[in-house]
């Protein structure tokens, strides 16, 4: 069967970001759908959300930074539908007045792929988006995205573009070892990684990233000596009290300054 998606987008501007006057008559998001995609070897569907921003408008990764506003997705409203992943292409970094943040000029292609309860049946997709949008000022935006997936389809050229835009697996960059300590914070805890890995590049960023997106990341701060990378952040949960995490639950991505990007999902310690 040919795959079959519809969609359409509801967008506005959220409250508690004062707009400019001349922004104000900018609409940020000028296209946000679903796009057709593919049924893939595991027999999932891989689909993707197109966004078109306004020129000089941006729209955040997955950890924004210091000043960017993190997506979110509510797919509760579907049906017919187990699992989302998303696959995340390279965002760029991004000076906002001194502040490092990450994310995407003008335009994204999100590659999501979805697992059907009922492999054999259609998934009715219904989600809820709330994403930041900036230029000068930024603006908090909330989309609705709704399609008909009919299982099938051909693999299409956008989508895996994005897919082949994802950072590097930190494994195949070189890295032979990983190692993660965490301590106790009044507030939360103290993660510090250790990565033996090759430079990836001349301006190496490290991102820290839990699993558990309530608990807020600081910055990391990234230094190397020779062979070794070290990162350490700040995690703090809600309760501003120290917790236990589980070491699979971290995911460092290494930025090079140079667009090349690398990954490591869990980290031993």
């Amino acid at each position: 069967m040919k795959h079959k998606l519809r969609s359409f987008i509801a967008a506005a501007a959220g409250v508690g970001f004062p707009l400019a006057p001349a922004v104000a008559e900018t609409v940020p998001v000028q296209e946000a759908k679903l796009i057709d995609g593919w049924r893939t070897e595991s027999g999932t569907e891989m689909i993707a959300m197109r966004l078109v921003l306004a020129p000089g408008w941006k729209t955040y990764w997955r950890a924004p930074g210091e000043a960017g506003i993190p997506p979110r997705f509510d797919w509760s409203g579907s049906t017919n539908l187990a699992g989302v992943a998303f696959h995340w292409p390279k965002p760029e970094m991004f000076d906002l007045s001194g502040m490092r943040t990450f994310g995407y000029q003008e335009s994204l292609v999100l590659p999501i792929e979805i697992t059907a309860q009922d492999p054999g049946a259609p998934i009715q997709l219904k989600a809820a988006v709330e994403i930041g949008v900036c230029d000068n000022i930024c603006v908090p935006m909330s989309l609705s995205l709704a399609g008909s997936i009919v299982p099938g389809g051909a693999a299409v050229p956008e989508i895996q573009s994005a897919l082949d835009n994802q950072p590097e697996a930190a494994r195949a960059a070189g890295l032979s070892a990983a190692q993660c300590e965490a301590e106790p914070i009044s507030d939360g805890m103290r993660l510090t990684a250790r990565l033996v890995l090759p430079p990836v590049g001349p301006e190496e960023v490290a991102v820290l990233e839990l699993a558990d997106q309530s608990v807020w990341v600081s910055p990391a701060e990234t230094s190397r000596n020779g062979g070794e990378l070290s990162a350490t952040a700040d995690l703090v949960p809600a309760s501003a009290q120290p917790f236990a995490f589980d070491g699979k639950d971290i995911r460092i991505t290494v930025f090079g300054g140079t667009g090349r990007a690398v990954e490591l999902q869990g980290c031993a310690g």
